[in-house]
């Protein structure tokens, strides 16, 4: 299989998990425990499951020197912030809304991305961005039936200055994939995330009484821990290293299509003619958004 190919898959598997993880937080913050404490498991979860993986597969395990600064700046927007601000938002808004705003990332990764490495804002990419808005508006909006938010507002602005520092973080980590793994960077990503993760939650984790969750919520704890943390940031940092930041970030429009399918499985609602519509169109942007680098085969993009 080629390396597109592969990226590509790792890329749409990312994002189901993603579309997938907010019922999954939704159902289990704030009611079975506290977002900050969630945030404390996450990235407990991630530095074992990283550095096991090296004591699996001994290599060197070191960074430059130069490079420690771009690490901690990943680790505060990809870790941080983004972990903090996004448990905490869904816990207080919907899963439709943070889909909704979400959506958001390509656009940041776009601006960022043209501001910071030079790279092309073209027509075709902004007409992708178009479509993909469009259609997802469409699918997302379409089934905001009810609010179950204690404080949507505020779980909306969190949830808003989750993707715009998942943007950047999707900018910043690039670089480092010429001299690293994506493992090794994930690696230290999350170690130098949880000097400031750990921090905001202790509290929170300690008063936490895990003896009373359920085999469901300790199942979904495990989802968010090492599906949607570990897995699906392992799959998106292999998918920048082989196609780039934009065209990662673009692939966020399948989540609402994800959301929707699994409604329709687990809830029983009807594929309409509406839904077929958004689907087209959130497909239509990806194609347009990736167009010009998916064309060009004998390079990488950038």
């Amino acid at each position: 299989m080629k390396s597109y190919t592969k990226a590509y898959l790792a890329v749409i598997a990312a994002n189901l998990i993603f579309a997938i993880n907010y019922s999954v937080v939704k159902y289990v913050t704030p009611q079975f425990i506290h977002p900050f404490s969630l945030n404390v498991v996450r990235i407990l979860v991630s530095i074992l499951f990283f550095w096991i993986l090296y004591l699996l597969k001994p290599s060197s395990a070191s960074i430059q020197k130069k490079h420690i600064p771009r690490f901690i700046a990943c680790a505060i927007t990809g870790s941080t912030i983004n972990q903090l601000f996004f448990i905490k938002g869904v816990s207080l808004t919907t899963p439709i809304h943070s889909s909704l705003l979400s959506l958001s990332t390509p656009i940041f990764i776009s601006i960022i991305a043209a501001w910071l490495i030079k790279e092309g804002l073209n027509l075709l990419k902004i007409l992708g961005l178009a479509f993909g808005v469009g259609g997802a508006l469409m699918l997302v909006l379409l089934k905001d039936n009810n609010h179950t938010g204690s404080n949507v507002l505020l779980g909306d602005i969190m949830v808003l200055v989750n993707a715009v520092s998942y943007a950047f973080y999707l900018v910043l980590v690039r670089p480092l994939m010429a001299s690293y793994s994506p493992v090794h960077v994930l690696r230290w990503v999350f170690t130098f995330g949880s000097l400031f993760i750990i921090p905001f939650g202790i509290t929170e984790f300690m008063a936490t009484n895990f003896a009373v969750l359920n085999l469901a919520q300790w199942i979904a704890i495990a989802f968010i821990s090492v599906g949607a943390t570990c897995l699906a940031y392992l799959f998106n940092v292999y998918g920048i290293s082989i196609i780039g930041s934009s065209a990662t970030g673009s692939f966020i429009y399948t989540q609402p299509l994800f959301t929707a399918a699994i409604a329709i499985v687990f809830t029983g609602e009807h594929f309409s003619w509406i839904k077929a519509v958004a689907t087209i169109l959130i497909f239509t942007g990806v194609y347009l958004a990736n167009f010009k680098k998916t064309v060009p085969m004998n390079r990488l993009v950038d």
